[in-house]
C-alpha cells in the first residue's frame, strides 16, 4: 500500500510540474525547464524507493553490466560490413528491377 502511495505521489508531482510548465509560459524558459527537471528528479527519487523502482534500478544496473561485456567491432570491420550490406541491397534491387521488368513485359504482351 505504501508503494502505491509513493508511486501516486511521484506521478502527481510530475503531472503538476508539467501543468505548471505550460501554465507559467510567461516566465523564462530556462527557469521553467530547470524547475521541471527538478520536479521530475524528485519524482524519480520517490519512485525509486518503491519495490517497482528498485527492480527498475536493478534492471538498469544489470543492463549496464551487459553493455560493458559487448565486444564492439573495429572501424575496419564496421566499414567492411557496411560495404557488404550496401552491395547486397544494390544486388537485390537490380534483381527486383529485372523481375519487375520481365513481369511488366509479360503482362503487356498478354493484354495487347
Amino acid at each position: 500500500m505504501a508503494d502505491n502511495i509513493k508511486l501516486l505521489v511521484a506521478i502527481a508531482l510530475t503531472a503538476l510540474a508539467i501543468v505548471l510548465f505550460y501554465t507559467y509560459s510567461e516566465y523564462s524558459t530556462l527557469l521553467r525547464v530547470l524547475s521541471l527537471l527538478a520536479a521530475v528528479g524528485v519524482s524519480l527519487f520517490i519512485a525509486s524507493k518503491t519495490a517497482v523502482g528498485s527492480n527498475v534500478l536493478s534492471y538498469i544496473g544489470d543492463t549496464n553490466v551487459e553493455v560493458r561485456k559487448v565486444v564492439w567491432p573495429s572501424r575496419q570491420e564496421t566499414l567492411q560490413t557496411t560495404l557488404v550490406v550496401i552491395l547486397m541491397v544494390m544486388l537485390v534491387a537490380l534483381m527486383l528491377w529485372g523481375i519487375d521488368s520481365i513481369l511488366g513485359w509479360a503482362v503487356r504482351a498478354l493484354t495487347l
